[in-house]
């Protein structure tokens, strides 16, 4: 079958929109007609000149719609289910799956290379294949994926707004929740309140954080972080510095989240500075350039006041789970999901959403299909 899907040839290029032939569902396989996908900052990176991607790729690892055919062996869903896609696959059975860490699952290990779990490509055009960023491709009107990438959601949910659940909110709510361990009582700062930042602050206000401190340099994206959990906001690292300091009577924060789009040296140091003895800094953002070291801190610092840096992938959420738990969050009113759209695009205007984001103007663009 055909299908029309946004395609990055290299570095630097903007998205074109391509007809591609689309191959069945194969063996644990299925297709999915998509309803909606994110406009996620992470597929950004995939214009970095050194990022090992595999071009050309089809974009998108945000995406929600209906099954509409399974392949042989496919067990988890049947057509006509609704399902939200996850970024990382999970077999279930791999060691990391074993030990309930499905966000770390061995099958993720080609989500760069764009390729099937069996090394194999499912969109062509002109003898070429066409990869999919995190085995997924949801910038396209339909799409063939393994069973692992898809999780069924409850079929009266918006997949316009579910959609959400399948990257940005759950790594942001878990790296509050899960790497970061808040608790009751906790002060924790938040870098950058984009689609992963804004829903740190949900999670860390879900957990019951004292102080919920968001950093962003865009006015509106502070006023938004109010309205969803924060408790105080600030333009730049050193305001939150000092207001932490006087909140906290100089005990400082206990975690410290990244989530800015492009992780530089400068914010995981101002990271570092903001938390006390025995916090943590949770790194959730990427640099886009795998060539790039942006953790240098001080070791006697680190030693001296137990301090921790991690990064995390997903937040550490296991997506089977998380993805259901928190769209169940989300229907019960506890978790706010529409409030973090800001635009509605058609997939033609897909580079004005990528502008749009580049220039501070959503906290959440989404693609809606007809």
């Amino acid at each position: 079958m055909k299908t029309t899907a946004a395609v990055i040839h290299a570095p630097g290029e903007s998205f074109e929109l391509m007809e591609l032939e689309l191959d069945g569902p194969g063996e644990g396989e299925v297709l999915i007609k998509f309803t909606a996908a994110g406009l996620c900052h992470s597929d950004l990176h995939l214009t970095s000149p050194n990022l090992p991607v595999r071009y050309p790729i089809v974009g998108g690892h945000e995406g929600a719609g209906v099954i509409e055919d399974v392949g042989p062996g496919v067990t988890k869903v049947k057509p006509g289910d609704h399902v939200v896609c996850c970024f990382i696959p999970s077999c279930g059975t791999c060691r990391y799956c074993s030990n309930g860490k499905q966000g770390l699952c061995d099958l993720g290990a080609t989500i760069l290379e764009g390729c099937m779990p069996d090394g194999g490509f499912r969109r062509h055009a002109g003898g070429t294949d066409f990869g999919a960023i995190c085995m997924l491709g949801t910038f396209a009107e339909r799409g063939t994926v393994s069973q692992h990438s898809v999780v069924k959601v409850d079929d009266w949910l918006p997949l316009e707004t579910a959609v959400l659940a399948g990257c940005g909110v759950p790594t942001g709510w878990a790296s509050a929740n899960y790497a970061g361990g808040v608790r009751a009582g906790d002060t924790v700062v938040v870098y950058g309140i984009g689609g992963v930042g804004i829903n740190a602050v949900q999670g860390a206000a879900h957990a019951g954080a004292k102080y919920v401190v968001a950093v962003d340099p865009v006015a509106f994206k502070r006023d938004a972080a109010m309205k969803l959990g924060a408790t105080h906001a600030f333009a730049t690292a050193e305001e939150a510095l000092a207001a932490i300091t006087d909140l906290t009577w100089g005990q400082l924060a206990d975690q410290a989240l990244v989530t800015v789009g492009e992780v530089h040296e400068d914010v995981v140091s101002a990271a570092f500075a903001a938390i006390g003895k025995g916090g943590t800094v949770v790194v959730v953002g990427l640099t886009g350039d795998f060539t790039e070291h942006a953790v240098h801190v001080s070791a006697d610092e680190m030693v001296l006041f137990g301090k921790t840096i991690k990064g995390t992938l997903f937040g550490s959420a296991n997506p089977q789970y998380d993805i259901v738990r928190l769209l169940r969050l989300y229907d019960a009113g506890q978790l706010k999901l529409d409030e973090l759209i800001t635009e509605r695009y058609p997939l033609e205007r897909i580079n004005d959403g990528y502008q749009d984001l580049r220039d501070g103007k959503n906290i959440r663009g989404v693609i809606t299909f007809d």
